[in-house]
This record gives C-alpha cells, structure tokens and sequence, in this order.
C-alpha cells in the first residue's frame, strides 16, 4: 500500500477543502488500491465556483487584451510541456492509459491545443453587413458568453480539459470544470499550473464530484451561461432537460459506434495497422474508436489471419511501463461492463474469435484488466454491434459490395467517427459523401487537429468543437447599427 495524497477543490486560484468536509478515493487501475483522496464537491461548493468564474468574468479576466489571454494560454502551454513527465505519470496512473501513448498522443495534443487557442484568442472577429439602408454602418461583434460549465469524462481526463478549457478561454469566457469521479487528477495539476502561467483568480475552477450533484448543479445554475458535456446519450438528454430553464446552449459530444469498413483494394498492410489502432488505443476507451470492423469477403481470411495475429501479439500489462501497449480499463464497474458483453455476444450468437476475458497472469491479476476482444458478428442487428461497449471489443463482420457496406455502417443511432480503406480515388469521395457522421476518415483512422471542427451527427451529440466553429460556440453575436447619415423615419403624425 502506498501513501495515500490528497486534494482538494480548485477554487479562486488555490486548493481548498469541500464545505461538506466530504472526500471521495481514487484508485489505481493497475493495483486496485487506493493511491488519492479528494474534496468532494456538493451543491454549495458549485455554486462557489460559479461565483467565482462569474468575478473573474465581470473583473481580471475581462480586462485583458486579447492578446495577453492568448499569452497566458501559451504560457501554460510551455509550463504542460515542462512537467510534462509528472502529467504523464499522473495520467498513467490514474486513467490506465500506457504511458509511451500519454507521452505520444495526451502530452503533445494538450500542449497543440493551449497552442493553438493561444493564437485563435486574437482571431475573434466580427463582420461588416452590407446594408441596405443609405447612411448607415452594420457590423457584428463576438462576444463571450461568461461562465461555462463543463463536464469531462475519465477516458482521456488530460487532453479533454485542453480541449474543454483552451477554447472556451480564447473566447474570453471564465469556466467552471467537473472532471470524472475516476479521473480527476490531471485537472487538479492543469490547474495548479495555471496559477504559476498567471491567470486571474477564479478564471479556472475545478469541482470532483459526482455527476449526479455537481454536474447536475453546473447544468441547472442560473449563472452559468453555456454547458458542455462529453459522455453517454442518457445523461446528455439529463443535461438538455436540466438546462432548459436558464435555456443554456449545450454542446454535447455523446456516444460513437464508428464503422472501419476495408474494401477489397486497400492497402492490407496499413488497413491492418490502422485499424488496430482504432480499436484498441486507449484499451478501446475512446468515443471516435473504430469499434465495428467491416471487411470485403473476397479478402476476410488475408485480413482476418493478419488482425489476429496482430491481436496476439499485443502486449498487456502496467501502464507506467514503456513496452506495456494496453493497460488497464480505468474502473471496476467498466471492467465488469466491458466483459458483460462477451456474455451478450455469445447468447446473441456472435463467435469470439480472440480474448474475451481477462489476461490471467500474475502481474495483471489485481488490475482492471480485459484482454483485447475480437467478436465474428454476421448480424449487424445484434446488440454488440448496436450499443456502444467503450472497451477493448470490437465485432467484425464480412461485406459483398459498397451498398451493403453503407447501409451497416450507417446502420446504428451514432454518427460520429468512421473510416474505410481504399485506393479508389472515386469510391473515396463517393463513400466520404455517404456516412453519416461529422467525422469521415479515408485511409486512416482517429486523426484529430485543433484547427479541424470536432462532433457528431444523429445521436452522437450537437455542436461543434475545435478550429472556428469552437470559437462560434463560445461567443455570441451582437449587431450593430450606426446611422453617420441617415434620416431617422418619421412618426406619422
């Protein structure tokens, strides 16, 4: 057993107790022990810190010029890349993600993101509106919102508090985070940074908590003009309903299903390779995994026996250790979810072609573990393939033509992430055009870029993050009319 640290809020640029006195464990996927207690936030402690985003909003933040917000997002983009191995060793720890991924993909995506919204700070603009009217000048500002609440999920805790905060500050907004009972670390060091990077008191504030009562009061606060969820579709509807009220405007980005179909031509190789990585980086823990694999019948045992034997050769283990390639899933409860559903798949049918348990060997034995899972699925109908597992599963399931490929990838109530393989330049425009999803990868898979807008379609969420369209989600439009010359319209009399 290890010391045990703890943490508190983050609330007005310091660390502080709950009101409640409440803290709650966090545990190691790897041991299963307890490594961190942490404050609690309750309904009193979220109200706090929305009076504090909503201070620093009308006050410090406000005041600055574009220019020095966009500073001070660089200048903790720097500070993230300094302690960049003490991030990557807390979010190893805490998330189960391989540490040579965190240092791969979380550590630098973090740092591109506060990059790349550090310049976007000063790319706010307006428009000049051609009028109709003689004598008369129309333009349009954008304006912040003010205190943004936003409520992050446990599967990538580091690099979605950049993805969360780094925009919605370049817009000039002050926000008020909850990131997930299981992961809430990351948060808490991003955030003790941002003190040393400068940023006003009460700019960023951090409330751990269950989202039954934190996150349940970020969505019904009066005071917090906009509330961004990343999670399932149930609790997005909760948030829809429990800001209807205040009328907040959401952005959601709920569930995924993504489709990775390989047509007869792709390039074997890279198809093997890519799709490997869509589906079990991150232990499969990602929303835009490619998580039903479709392959052509006239190259399904060329593909299958590579796959496989790349499944095989996966290595599973502690993910503070650099050859360790799959870690642990980051809790208990989605362990037992995860391995659930080998048990749905066997009764739907399905053949478990690899995995489907956990690794059995000693030094995984404590530890979160489920071996990465392949499951044959001839009907795109069953259960496996309709509901999003979120786990190192995935089905595979053979096509004859383009139609038949379209209509079971578009297929489920998730539009999110999908891709395909091929080296017909026609059939790649033609398929992009026909997925339903905001995100199409063509030859590739899970490529994600600040400047590239973010989201989904269907029941995968609304709204749009990264690049412009994140700026237009967290600003709003205000129209202005000047009359230099105009004669102003007589009342009859």
């Amino acid at each position: 057993m290890t010391d045990i640290e703890s943490r508190g809020l983050f609330l007005r640029g310091g660390f502080v107790p709950s009101s409640s006195g409440k803290t709650f464990p966090v545990y190691d996927p790897h041991t299963d022990e307890v490594y961190a207690k942490v404050a609690e936030a309750g309904t009193a402690d979220v109200d706090a810190a929305v009076d504090a985003a909503r201070e620093a909003f009308d006050g410090p933040w406000s005041a600055l010029a574009p220019k020095d917000r966009g500073r001070l997002l660089l200048k903790l983009a720097r500070m993230i890349q300094e302690h960049g191995e003490a991030l990557a060793q807390v979010e190893a720890r805490n998330s189960g993600h391989p540490i040579r991924d965190v240092r791969r993909f979380d550590l630098v995506r973090t740092v591109d993101w506060f990059e790349y919204f550090g310049g976007m700070a000063t790319k706010v603009q307006g428009d000049v509106i051609p009028s109709s009217f003689k004598g008369v000048l129309n333009y349009t500002l954008r304006e912040p919102l003010g205190v943004v609440g936003q409520i992050v999920p446990w599967n990538f805790p580091l690099m979605f508090v950049a993805w969360n905060i780094a925009p919605a500050l370049a817009a000039g907004n002050t926000v008020v985070l909850k990131p997930a009972e299981y992961t809430p670390m990351s948060a808490l060091e991003v955030a003790r940074l941002s003190v040393d990077a400068g940023f006003p008191p009460g700019t960023i504030n951090v409330v751990p908590g269950k989202g039954s009562v934190a996150g349940a009061r970020l969505a019904r606060h009066p005071d917090v003009a906009k509330i961004c969820f990343t999670g399932s579709v149930e609790v997005g509807q909760d948030i829809i309903r429990a800001g209807a009220d205040t009328l907040k405007k959401p952005l959601l980005e709920l569930g995924g299903k993504g489709p990775n179909i390989v047509f007869a031509d792709a390039d074997l190789a890279a198809a093997v390779q890519g799709s490997l990585f869509a589906a079990y980086h991150n232990q499969g823990q990602a929303c835009i995994a490619g998580s039903r694999l479709f392959v052509h019948e006239s190259i399904w045992d060329d593909f299958l026996k590579r796959f496989t034997a790349r499944v095989r050769s996966i290595r599973i283990g502690n993910p503070l250790e650099e050859a360790t390639q799959l870690g642990p899933l980051t809790s208990k409860d989605h362990q037992k979810r995860v391995l659930g559903y080998v048990d749905i798949a066997k009764g739907e049918g399905g053949q478990v072609l690899f995995g489907g348990r956990t690794p059995g060997t000693p030094e995984t034995a404590r530890g979160y573990y489920v071996q990465p899972t392949l499951v044959r699925a001839d009907d795109p109908k069953m259960r496996v393939c309709q509901e999003e597992v979120f786990g190192p599963f995935i089905t595979i399931t053979p096509f004859k033509d383009e139609e038949a490929a379209v209509e079971m990838a578009n297929g489920v109530p998730y539009g999110l992430g999908a891709g395909f393989w091929t080296r017909d330049l026609g059939r790649a425009h033609r398929i992009a055009a026909q997925l339903k999803a905001g995100m199409v990868w063509v030859n590739a898979y899970k490529l994600v870029d600040p400047a590239s807008p973010f989201g989904g379609s269907k029941m995968s969420g609304m709204g749009r993050e990264f690049g412009l369209q994140a700026m237009h989600e967290y600003t709003q439009v205000k129209s202005v009319w000047v009359g230099y010359d105009f004669q102003p319209w007589t009342w009859p009399e």
